[in-house]
């Protein structure tokens, strides 16, 4: 039922609301009759007149520079073979979105209906004049090797074969530092590669390349060990034939330096990993299982490097550490081709990131407290932000010192900072909270688990390890909901609270002691403990759960209640405040107060600021506070503009280390261009806020809901900040993407509670040992 369940969840992904994954959004105005004869006639004529004049400056007045084909005939799709080009379309668009997330590349999927070499040719090269590059994929092989050799000679843009290239520009950075570590040197180690298609191949082209000596690589097919004196070999298998007297891949692994796994799961046994020479290097690169498990290889060999395919463990030769990359480079620069000399530069390019200090958005991303160059850490992570500034700037330099380039860049510091814009983070910051939960997942108890979103929720958070869900009900109501939607849970843990008598009589206690002079009798907490929303906060309070979720199906007071008397403030918080995470695409803003504080003070806007400040920090975010008013640094008098003012007297004087201002107008707050010009004393003049603090809820409540509704931003909350435990509210009719969207914040949220609270017992022990 799990499989099916999954298959179901990838058909909905890709069938539900408008079909398929990619679309074509206009980049100029289009509202006014006057932007539409700009647009098309007769205004468009002006640029088709200077095209035909120079052809060059199809760049300048077209989207060419920023577009890619991606081209496939479903000869080769994934592991399932030539299935046709209408099934392998969803691939081919799923590359598509990759290149757009990763590197800002626009992409058409073309699949081309054709397994004829020539016809295909033909075609791709009618479409130069479209496109600034080209991406082959999916092309079973030896076709895929005549059909990019000939593309590259007569075409005048960057083509690329990724299934070839891809891997081998990866692999190769991770050989490189993995010789290093082991004390190897390149033109010296003994390379046994198991598979003989195009990755293999491209593989070992590239390892002679960067040094790698022909006569030490052995190529392994289904057939056994690749030897000149086999008949009917192809031109391909036949550069890397042996002489040598070696017939099995158990031949062949005797005192072999490396293995390059490019061919099926479970091939490698552990003994034949033990005949390999001291300081192994194994690349088992098989998906979705290596040719040898990981916990195998090392227990093998406690001196090996491993690499897989896989992102569950270190080393992850991913390809897309480089095709997105490669492409912006040479497309920068308006490459002719992707040469060798451009590929080598990214090879060089990815080994030299990982031997450099990680960024904090790296670690935070995998929730690891220390991770630098070494056996588990020979490439970069695909999460890093640097690789489109380092790659892309690396391909592009190697293009114009190759004489490929058509166009230079002389600033490369304003390129970099070009290309760090345009990530902008919208999806990279989910991303990175999706990974680093996963790296070390909570239990996140749920006090509406009789509820079928829910219940879908909890099952992708289980499947892609993001939570240990917890489920709160009635045990039979919540089985038949799974069997109705067909939902399988396994083993999840599912507590009916009225059956848990010991517990319900220690929360009520607990929970007498804490209101009994606020009005709450014994009799009244046994009842209010029998409801979920405080069964759950109580199983939070007292260690049994690391977060609670709610407020799928009940107004938020009636959520937030419970957790307010069950488990209170952080010290040193008087109220709780709500925030919204919107991500837009000029990457997230957050939103306070939007959900909790009707009208505060202008003590409780200041810490409610400070409350955000702290808040936003924890996703590696340095915020920008911007303090909203519908008046701009006294320009109007008024309640509202009088209590924003002196909120951030306050703060500038009390709290100097937020960098805050206000109160200002939200255009003013968001468009660093009309501040600067403006009111350029302000302390927020150089950049545009990515905190938004509002002066009472209507209007926070409004801009979230309307930005949400007509801007094309999602809303990630609310995140419930300033409780001493976590404890998160879903909004009134959740989706299930929201839900777990709040699964994911709750589990970075406890992983962050508990890390603060580490950091506290070492300094107070630290202090200890000075006094003494």
């Amino acid at each position: 039922m799990d499989k099916l369940n999954r298959k179901k969840d990838a058909l909905d992904y890709h069938s539900q609301g408008r079909p398929g994954k990619i679309q074509v959004v206009p980049t100029k105005p289009t509202n006014s009759q006057r932007d539409l004869t700009l647009a098309y006639s007769p205004g468009v004529a002006e640029p088709c007149l200077k095209i035909a004049e120079n052809t060059e400056d199809v760049y300048k007045y077209t989207a060419k520079g920023n577009l890619v084909a991606v081209i496939s005939n479903g000869t080769a799709v994934l592991g399932l073979g030539n299935i046709g080009p209408e099934a392998g379309k969803p691939v081919m668009e799923g590359k598509g979105l990759l290149f757009k997330i990763f590197a800002d590349i626009d992409v058409f999927d073309l699949e081309l209906n054709t397994t004829d070499v020539d016809e295909f040719v033909t075609i791709v090269k009618a479409l130069e004049p479209t496109f600034g590059g080209i991406n082959l994929e999916d092309i079973k092989s030896p076709e895929c090797f005549e059909i990019e050799r000939r593309l590259k000679e007569e075409m005048k843009i960057p083509v690329m074969h990724d299934d070839q290239h891809g891997t081998a520009i990866i692999s190769a950075a991770a050989l490189l530092n993995a010789c290093e570590l082991q004390k190897k040197k390149l033109d010296k180690v003994k390379i046994v590669v198991n598979g003989a298609g195009a990755a293999a191949i491209s593989c070992s082209r590239l390892y002679v390349s960067l040094g790698a000596r022909r006569e030490n690589i052995v190529m392994i097919d289904r057939t056994g060990v690749i030897r000149r004196d086999r008949g009917s070999l192809n031109s391909l298998k036949s550069e890397f034939a042996t002489d040598r007297n070696i017939y099995t891949l158990e031949d062949a692994m005797k005192d072999a330096d490396v293995f390059i796994g490019l061919s099926a799961a479970d091939i490698l046994s552990p003994e034949v990993l033990k005949t390999m020479a001291k300081n192994p290097i194994v690349f088992a690169m098989a998906n979705p299982n290596p040719e040898i498990a990981y916990e195998l290889a090392i227990a093998a060999r406690k001196d090996v490097i491993m690499a897989t395919g896989r992102s569950d463990y270190p080393n992850q030769v991913n390809n897309v550490l480089g095709f997105p990359y490669i492409f912006r480079g040479a497309m920068d620069v308006r490459a002719t081709t992707i040469n060798e000399e451009m590929k080598i530069a990214a090879v060089k390019a990815i080994a030299d990131m990982a031997k450099k200090p990680v960024p904090d958005a790296v670690t935070l991303a995998y929730n690891l407290q220390n991770l630098s160059f070494g056996k588990d850490y020979i490439i970069p992570k695909p999460m890093d932000p640097r690789l489109i500034t380092s790659v892309s700037s690396a391909v592009a330099r190697a293009a114009m010192e190759s004489g490929v380039a058509r166009a230079a860049i002389t600033d490369w510091d304003a390129y970099t900072e070009e290309l760090g814009r345009r990530l902008g983070g919208e999806d990279t910051l989910l991303r990175t909270l999706s990974n680093r939960a996963k790296s070390n997942p909570k239990r996140v108890v749920f006090a509406e688990a009789d509820h079928h979103k829910i219940l879908k929720a909890v099952q992708i958070v289980k499947e892609e390890g993001i939570a240990i869900p917890v489920l709160l009900g009635n045990k039979a109501k919540i089985r038949q909901i799974l069997d109705e939607y067909c939902l399988d849970l396994g083993s999840v843990e599912i507590v009916d609270p009225l059956e848990e008598t010991e517990l319900l009589e220690r929360y009520a206690n607990y929970l007498y002691e804490k209101r009994q002079r606020k009005g709450i009798t014994l009799f009244q907490a046994r009842k209010m403990v029998k409801d979920r929303n405080y069964f759950g906060a109580c199983m939070v309070e007292f260690g049994e759960a690391d977060a609670l979720i709610s407020g799928l199906t009940k107004d938020y007071g009636s959520t937030v209640r419970p957790a307010l008397q069950i488990i209170g403030t952080e010290p040193g918080v008087s109220k709780v405040a709500g925030m919204y995470m919107m991500l837009t695409k000029k990457g997230p803003v957050f939103f306070g107060d939007t959900t909790v504080n009707k009208n505060p003070t202008v003590d409780e806007l200041v810490n409610i600021t400070a409350l955000i400040d702290h808040s936003v920090r924890k996703f590696n975010i340095s915020p920008r506070i911007a303090l909203l008013s519908y008046s701009n640094f006294g320009s109007t008098g008024g309640e509202v503009p009088e209590k924003t003012r002196e909120a951030v007297r306050i703060l500038h004087e009390k709290h100097p280390g937020i960098a805050v201002d206000g109160e200002m107008q939200a255009n003013f707050a968001i468009n660093e261009c009309l501040l600067k010009d403006n009111f350029p004393f302000s302390k927020l003049s150089g950049a545009p806020a990515n905190t938004l603090v509002f002066p009472n809820l209507e209007s926070g409540n409004i801009a979230y809901k309307l930005l949400q509704e007509l801007g094309d931003a999602e809303a990630v909350g609310p995140i419930l900040l300033g409780l001493n435990k976590p404890v998160h509210v879903l909004q009134i009719g959740s989706s299930v993407r929201e839900i777990i969207h709040m699964v994911t914040i709750a589990v970075v949220d406890v992983q962050t509670k508990q890390e603060e609270a580490s950091e506290m017992l070492e300094k107070k022990g630290t202090f200890g040992l000075v006094l003494n």
